[in-house]
């Protein structure tokens, strides 16, 4: 494994690590998307599926118990102990329209017209926008907490970094072949994050708590 997804790996558990600890620690999920959190533990049910027939590595084993433990785990924090700090109101973004469209495309764009291979599809187009409802409450309500604004920084680079990772192998490796399908989603998902990066970095610069224009 090189070193930029091991980064990206580590990254992205960073920032599961930060939101578990927010709610262990403040005990509420103020200005987190209970729908987002649901779109993830979606994404990691359709795409690891295989954790129980594919045994490539034990890191990736390991990774995938972890991914769909932590995010299943969110939620139950945010729909039991800590519901009554949800904010619902603001968390309002219709998720049927980023999931029936990621579904029908996964139905005419994938690797091979196959039950898994359909639902990996469809887990990696549903995550390229499965920040989305995040990002509208945190418009809807305009200011970021800092730990709430780390979680979603780290999540982002982490896929960010994943596009490095890629074009890297490519280049690096003379009988690599093109994967537009998750090449494609990166590059939206990583799109999606762009405005968000900006306030993110010109808070830290200026030392400021970040504010999303609404």
């Amino acid at each position: 494994m090189n070193p930029i997804r091991l980064f990206a790996d580590l990254l992205h558990l960073f920032s599961i690590l930060i939101l578990l600890l927010k709610l262990w620690t403040v005990r509420n999920c103020g200005g987190i998307s209970l729908k987002s959190q649901e779109l993830y533990a979606l994404v990691y049910l359709c795409r690891y599926l295989d954790l129980f027939w594919n045994f490539s590595s034990f890191y990736l084993v390991i990774m995938k118990i972890i991914f769909l433990a932590s995010s299943f785990a969110i939620v139950y924090l945010m729909r039991k102990p800590f519901k009554n700090s949800y904010d619902k109101e603001h968390d309002s973004f219709r998720v049927l329209f980023l999931i029936v469209p990621c579904a029908l495309l996964s139905l005419v764009w994938n690797l091979k017209f196959e039950t898994f291979e359909v639902l990996w599809a469809f887990s990696i187009f549903l995550e390229s926008v499965a920040i989305i409802p995040q990002l509208f409450l945190l418009q809807r309500t305009g200011e970021v907490e800092n730990i709430n604004s780390d979680y979603i920084f780290c999540l982002g680079a982490y896929r960010a970094l994943y596009l490095i990772n890629w074009v890297w192998r490519y280049y690096s490796n003379e009988n690599a072949k093109a994967q537009w399908l998750p090449w494609t989603a990166g590059i939206v998902q990583t799109a999606v994050y762009c405005d968000f990066f900006y306030y993110y970095v010109k808070s830290k610069y200026y030392g400021k708590k970040m504010t999303l224009p609404k």
